[in-house]
């Protein structure tokens, strides 16, 4: 499994609280199309003054070409289009990881 996980900065016009409402009001919906996307968790921070992020976007597909082509269709580049309306895309980080859980409290074989 492939995860992205992007930390988003809000756009200079926006409060905390309205990029967030833009986020999971506007945005979230839009990429709920995003072809091959198997999961789509989101995370705010409990106190954003002490925050570098005001959020963080964790994005889940079977592997590289499966993230690869729900960015390449017509969905995808709406939503890359749209998360400038209320971030700034290219001051937060983004990783492309494969996720390994180690433990998992409904695991079980703990």
């Amino acid at each position: 499994m492939i995860k992205l996980v992007n930390m988003l900065v809000r756009a200079d016009d926006l409060t905390h609280e309205e990029f967030v409402d833009y986020w999971y009001d506007e945005h979230v919906p839009l990429a709920k199309g995003l072809p091959h996307a198997k999961k789509y968790a989101t995370s705010v921070p409990t106190d954003p003054d002490r925050s570098e992020y005001d959020g963080v976007v964790e994005l889940y597909f079977e592997d590289m070409g499966d993230l690869q082509a729900a960015f390449e269709s017509d969905v995808g580049e709406a939503v890359q289009a749209d998360l400038a309306e209320f971030a700034k895309p290219d001051e937060g980080a983004t990783l492309y990881v494969e996720e390994t859980v180690q433990f998992d409290d409904e695991s079980e074989d703990r």
